[in-house]
């Protein structure tokens, strides 16, 4: 059985027991967060597809990890300005372990 969930303006296929990244959720590590956004669910009773989501439908995850990523360079120039623009930027994310997928 396998859902297609989206948060944070994307969208993830998960499975029970698989663990996804996604952007930064609200919560504490151990805490129990649920993914109402399901737009696909496959299972023993076919596929469901949602418009443009599955009417009772919600993914329960486990929150693993909230971390940040590994550090990128933006580097801007202009040639021959003496312009240079450099920063650094670190994306927040949530590390989540899928427990369960549940249909209405």
């Amino acid at each position: 059985m396998y859902a297609i969930v989206e948060t944070g303006g994307k969208q993830y296929r998960v499975e029970a027991g698989a663990t996804i990244q996604v952007e930064k959720l609200p919560g504490d590590v151990g805490a129990v967060v649920e993914l109402d956004q399901v737009r696909l669910v496959h299972g023993d009773a076919g596929l469901v597809v949602g418009q443009p989501i599955v009417q009772g439908a919600k993914v329960t995850a486990e929150i693993v990890r909230q971390d940040r990523t590994r550090s990128i360079i933006v580097f801007k120039k202009k040639r021959r300005k003496n312009y240079r623009r450099t920063r650094g930027h670190r994306q927040s994310f949530t590390k989540l372990l899928v427990t369960g997928i549940a249909t209405a």
